[in-house]
């Protein structure tokens, strides 16, 4: 293990990608109830080290993970109707009431017979009452004066007040709806870690002018006199989107979190360590250069790639929190100026296999790829592997096939895992859709697209094959080396 220092990268490993919402719980969307901890249970069998998660804040605008409307509090529908009743706080009854409510406001039907979509609207209907009652439960039953809840208010100030402030909780409500999800994400990690299983979060590189992150801190944003952001947040056009990405968040004003230390910077790291094992930096590209369009723009095809204080900022988070468990999604523009940065912090990046058989040279293939870096199918922004499969070009498909042998065009999705686990990447991991053979109905995200995406939901699917797709994943991490 000569020069691979970051603890991600500690044991050849294997992981699954699947997000909170995904999973299939019982209001229309994932949360941190049993089928969470079953789930963690499943990795274990699976011969899985990790689970990666995508964000897990407030949902923002299309609800999508990375639009979050804070970078340290949690999103409340991820919260368990059944822990909530396990501490008294709601009957049986109660959360009986809710599933019922949800099933009759879910206007989701499932695709295919097999596989569900996640509801955030019938989520939000179902859940939002119990949440009021368990609130007046817990008020009434002296929740605010607990040793527990005064503890968890001191230990999370740095930001809770601000979100009080975004969110107007003039009676503790949302300060309540925080506490409990603090509460429950702790017994998950704890039975997560029960059965050897790490879990791998994600921060975004930008936060969204809506939110309590720019509430609190304005002077750390590129703002002007009104609030308004004066450059926004993309990239250029490329393969996924022609006008390229209009993300549209407000920049980083360095000067400022210079002269703080890059004390927010540190903090909101430290919140993640908190909660994950490790955490992916999304668009780690921006650490080193950063795309400001135009405010106003209706588009990305006009910009300039800027120089952003990374180094700094990393320097400064590894001065106060020590090695860094941090991998770099470092995809799209990464310069040599990027790759240098990475690997100067101890950076794990990322190799995503759908995009590897464009030409017979791609860097992408796995004999070309190092030890220490994240090798994936694909991520939650690709088309699952039987979707990239069908709508592949001829001379891509021979290339594959080619590479993965006759039987990768009848079982495209086995072949690319395979390819995964026996790439010499430190970790591999397969998003769950191609665990179960998905086509493109249970695609996760299309990016550049502002509706449709975030919904697929575990269904039938999941329940027939959990078993033998957990013998199988164990066996072929045991032929390739990666059992811990």
């Amino acid at each position: 293990m000569t020069g691979l220092i970051n603890p991600v990268l500690a044991k050849r490993s294997s992981g699954v990608l699947l997000h909170l919402s995904s999973l299939d719980g019982s209001c229309a969307i994932g949360d941190l109830g049993p089928k969470a901890h079953e789930f963690a249970a499943w990795c274990a069998r699976a011969g899985f080290l990790w689970w990666q998660m995508l964000p897990i804040g407030p949902i923002g605008p299309g609800n999508s993970p990375y639009a979050s409307t804070s970078s340290f509090a949690g999103e409340p529908l991820f919260l368990s109707l059944d822990l909530l009743a396990d501490d008294g706080l709601l009957s049986k009854k109660d959360v009986r009431e809710s599933v019922a409510a949800a099933r009759k406001f879910s206007r989701r039907s499932n695709r295919a017979g097999s596989h569900s979509q996640t509801d955030y609207d019938a989520a939000r209907l179902a859940k939002e009452p119990a949440f009021l009652l368990a609130f007046e439960n817990f008020r009434l039953g002296g929740g605010f004066r607990s040793a527990s809840f005064r503890t968890f208010e001191k230990r999370e100030s740095a930001w809770l007040n601000g979100w009080r402030a975004f969110t107007n909780d003039k009676n503790g409500f949302h300060s309540f709806l925080q506490f409990e999800f603090d509460k429950q994400w702790t017994g998950l990690r704890q039975t997560c870690a029960s059965n050897g299983i790490k879990l791998l979060g994600d921060i975004p590189m930008f936060v969204t002018l809506e939110s309590a992150d720019v509430m609190a801190n304005p002077e750390l944003f590129r703002l002007d006199r009104r609030g308004r952001p004066e450059v926004l947040t993309g990239v250029p056009p490329d393969c996924f989107s022609r006008d390229g990405q209009l993300w549209g968040h407000p920049h980083y004003r360095w000067p400022a979190h210079r002269a703080q230390k890059f004390r927010w910077w540190t903090r909101r790291i430290a919140a993640s360590l908190r909660r994950f094992d490790g955490v992916r930096i999304d668009h780690f590209v921006g650490f080193h250069h950063a795309y400001e369009i135009p405010a106003g723009a209706r588009n990305a095809r006009r910009g300039k790639w800027r120089p952003q204080a990374g180094k700094e900022l990393l320097t400064a988070a590894s001065r106060a929190l020590g090695a860094l468990p941090l991998v770099a999604e470092d995809l799209g523009a990464a310069t040599s100026e990027v790759v240098a940065l990475r690997k100067s912090f101890k950076l794990p990046g990322m190799k995503v296999l759908h995009h590897a058989f464009g030409h017979d040279n791609s860097g992408e293939l796995p004999h070309h790829h190092d030890r220490d870096c994240v090798v994936y199918p694909a991520t939650h922004d690709n088309d699952t592997t039987r979707g990239w499969w069908k709508s592949l070009a001829g001379p891509s498909r021979k290339r594959f096939v080619r590479f993965a042998g006759l039987t990768a065009a009848r079982q495209p999705n086995e072949a690319m895992i395979r390819i995964a686990f026996e790439s010499p990447a430190q970790l591999a991991i397969i998003p769950l859709q191609d665990v179960l053979g998905l086509d493109h109905s249970a695609r996760m995200n299309l990016p550049g697209t502002p509706k449709g995406n975030w919904d697929w939901r575990l269904g039938t699917d999941w329940h027939a094959r959990r078993v033998s797709s957990a013998k199988n994943l164990h066996a072929l991490a045991a032929l390739t080396g990666r059992i811990v």
